[in-house]
């Protein structure tokens, strides 16, 4: 009688062990996904940043008077590269934020313009641009999600013995902030 017993321990400890080593594993593919999600948007903001000094000096050409647009780009574009160089996430989302509100704002500059829409080099620039805001987009949203999931799986029972054990902590999503959401003027 002693001996099933002992069996049965056994088996409800081995199925403790499966079941710790699975959800640590489990956790540490969606925190690997989730690096793996950020690396993604990051190579898409490091070619917009390229594009970015192009596609300013092109619209500079036209709308010379439109110095403190310029500005605002520029600054924003290096608060962006710094931004990125720091590794803070949260920085990096913000100042990555101020950037899109800065080209959202240049694009609205040249809207202004009919001779720099007519124009091939700036037209391929917009086009350039736009492609790279639709995969910023995408690799936001699939961060975002993934990021959801790892975060769920960190809070919720059983999996939070193990991201406790393990020190597993919640990341943070890619947010627009509220100056996002207004629309540019032009004047």
């Amino acid at each position: 009688m002693g001996w099933i017993i002992l069996a049965i321990v056994i088996v409800v400890i081995i199925a403790l062990v499966l079941w710790a080593v699975g959800a640590y594993n489990a956790l540490v593919a969606l925190r690997n996904r989730v690096k793996n999600g950020w690396a993604q948007i990051d190579v898409q903001l490091k070619q917009r940043a390229d594009l970015i000094p192009n596609l300013v000096e092109t619209v500079k050409g036209y709308a010379a008077h439109e110095s403190q647009v310029f500005t605002q780009v520029t600054q924003a574009r290096a608060s962006a590269l710094q931004a990125a160089q720091s590794g803070d996430v949260a920085q990096r989302i913000q100042a990555e934020n101020q950037l899109s509100r800065a080209i959202m704002n240049l694009q609205a500059v040249a809207e202004a313009y009919p001779q720099l829409q007519a124009n091939q080099n700036f037209l391929d620039l917009q086009v350039q641009l736009k492609a790279l805001e639709e995969k910023i987009a995408y690799a936001r949203q699939f961060y975002n999600d993934v990021v959801q999931k790892y975060n769920t799986k960190i809070e919720t029972v059983p999996s939070n013995i193990i991201a406790g054990m393990f020190h597993f902590e919640q990341e943070q999503y890619f947010q627009a902030d509220e100056g996002s959401r207004q629309v540019p003027q032009v004047r």
